[in-house]
């Protein structure tokens, strides 16, 4: 048995792609144990616990994201079939469903926004892409998805159904850095609110870009950004009352991208004194490809009116991440009927995107889709491969990994 052992650590330690630690754990090194320590001082969230702790709820819940689970039996069945192997994750107790129910509904979820938040600010620089256009460095988008419940646990929007049934609803409202293309920030809503009071939570450095929906509309963040030097770029509302204060002539160059019109507005009603008016300008543009005509609204007259529409053209790029989010996680079943177990397993589902963005940033010689990289990670979860060398060359690790194996199991048979 002493020299299995032994000839275990040794061709262990020969292989670049034979890992001493299955790849969840892998991942979960990523997070410092003292930041969840500090979390969890900050909420007091592990009083009335005597073996289920913050780490270890955050290890499950990130086990549930990754494995895509969808019931808390999947989750514990799913950790208690890792035997041995859970050592490994950093916990020595196999949560009970109960015990994990419990956790979901009590423990305060703004520990599980701490964790991302400091993780968010470890390894957001990290994702940055430093080939991109100047004024992209500026950019920041912001706007929110609605996540259905299968209770009325949050009001939802609309009208209430014919046969009188109705669904719940969570909204999160969400601002990221073009750059990044993950969340800075982060907020949690019923579905039936509006979207305009997140706008006073965006807080912007002098020279920011930011980008958003129609939906988003508040005379008075447009002013306070106009005067602190900040951009923004959004679409006109149709029940928008303005004055046309001067037409901007359209060079042929900017005519012949798209461009119709470019004037300078004054946004509000001039019968009402107490109203705030906004100096403006509006942009008529036409899709050249699908022939749809679009009113772009900006407080920038620097920037030429095509690069306006381009850079409204980014905002696709916050529903692509709304898309990631609800596509690769599990984010239809939730393991728990109140607001804090939904929140909880949103941020976990946060902070297993935020990790796999940054293990994907690493992994340069290989160009991942990333639903294809969440597929492969989950299918060898629990296996010991070295997951950077197993994201660089998927089948070269494996078939390592299988020799590896096999020359395990025929030590114990020597010659």
């Amino acid at each position: 048995m002493v020299d299995l052992v032994y000839h275990n650590k040794i061709t262990m330690n020969k292989s670049n792609h034979f890992s001493g630690q299955p790849i969840l754990s892998q991942i979960l090194n990523l997070i410092p144990s003292n930041l969840i320590r500090e979390g969890a001082r900050k909420y007091n969230t592990d009083k009335y616990y005597k073996k289920f702790k913050t780490q270890d709820h955050l290890v499950t819940m990130l086990y549930c994201i990754l494995s895509k689970c969808n019931s808390i039996r999947e989750v514990v069945t799913g950790i208690m079939a890792c035997d041995k192997k859970i050592y490994h994750l950093g916990i020595d107790y196999f949560p009970r469903r109960s015990t994990l129910s419990e956790a979901n509904c009590n423990r305060d979820s703004s520990v599980f926004e701490h964790i991302y938040t400091r993780l968010y600010e470890m390894y957001g620089p990290c994702l940055a892409d430093s080939r991109t256009k100047k004024w992209e460095s500026k950019l920041y988008i912001f706007d929110s998805t609605t996540i259905s419940l299968f209770q009325e646990i949050l009001k939802n929007a609309g009208r209430n159904p014919m046969n009188g049934k109705r669904k719940g609803g969570i909204k999160a409202h969400a601002l990221i850095r073009a750059q990044e293309d993950v969340p800075c920030l982060v907020q949690f809503t019923s579905a039936a609110a509006h979207d305009t009071p997140f706008m006073h939570q965006v807080s912007l450095n002098k020279g920011s870009i930011a980008v958003f929906d129609k939906g988003f509309n508040d005379y008075t963040v447009y002013q306070k950004w106009t005067d602190e030097s900040i951009t923004f770029v959004t679409r006109m509302r149709t029940s928008a009352v303005y004055e046309q204060i001067e037409k901007i002539d359209v060079s042929e160059n900017q005519i012949s991208k798209g461009v119709l019109k470019d004037q300078q507005i004054m946004l509000g009603h001039n019968h009402n004194k107490k109203s705030i008016k906004v100096n403006a300008r509006l942009i008529t543009y036409i899709d050249k490809q699908t022939q749809k005509e679009f009113q772009f609204l900006t407080n920038n007259f620097k920037l030429a009116p095509a690069t306006i529409a381009d850079i409204y053209k980014r905002r696709w790029q916050i529903e692509s991440l709304f898309k990631r989010i609800k596509q690769n996680y599990p984010l239809r079943n939730f393991l728990g009927d109140n607001e804090n177990a939904i929140k909880i397993q949103i941020w976990s589902a946060l902070i297993a995107d935020l990790l796999l963005n940054y293990i994907s940033k690493q992994v340069k010689t290989k160009k991942w889709a990333f639903a294809n990289l969440v597929s492969m990670i989950r299918l060898h979860l629990m296996n010991y491969i070295n997951i950077y060398s197993f994201l660089k060359n998927p089948e070269g690790a494996m078939s390592k990994f299988a020799q590896q194996n096999k020359d395990i199991s025929l030590s114990l048979f020597p010659t």
